[in-house]
């Protein structure tokens, strides 16, 4: 409470710090499909709480599983700090020879992966069952 002076004596009122919620852009769902694990991804990935949950998710499956598909198909805007999380997460699978494959990009984020070059680094494919097609064909 905090005492101010008001004409005829004094008053109080609170002083509760403005509230604040954070809402995420970017909703994540996990499923299985044959032993492989692919994460849905619908909204932006953008520095943040957005990236810090993908990173997050991805990182508590790659332990007991190494391959996962993103598919990318709900995703409208990736910016620097999405992209930055999205080459972590390839390079920490592949640290423990395990898989992140990227499929059903938009066309605004595929092309953000040509020109900054990323689409030669990532296993980009078109549809989610070619993704799962290549894993198989590997297994």
């Amino acid at each position: 409470m905090k005492k101010y002076r008001r004409q005829g004596g004094w008053g109080c009122y609170d002083i509760k710090p403005a509230r604040r919620e954070i809402l995420v852009q970017l909703k994540l769902d996990t499923r299985t499909v044959d032993d492989i694990v692919v994460v849905d991804c619908s909204g932006r990935i953008i520095f943040g709480e957005e990236t810090s949950q993908l990173r997050d998710t991805i990182k508590n499956l790659l332990p007991e599983h190494n391959r996962i598909v993103l598919n990318l198909a709900g995703v409208n805007y990736i910016d620097s700090g999405g992209l930055g999380t999205l080459v972590s997460l390839y390079t920490s699978a592949r640290n423990i020879n395990a898989s992140v494959k990227l499929a059903n990009l938009t066309q605004r984020v595929g092309d953000l992966l040509q020109v900054t070059k990323l689409l030669t680094v990532f296993d980009v494919y078109d549809s989610e069952a070619q993704a799962l097609d290549s894993f198989r064909k590997v297994a």
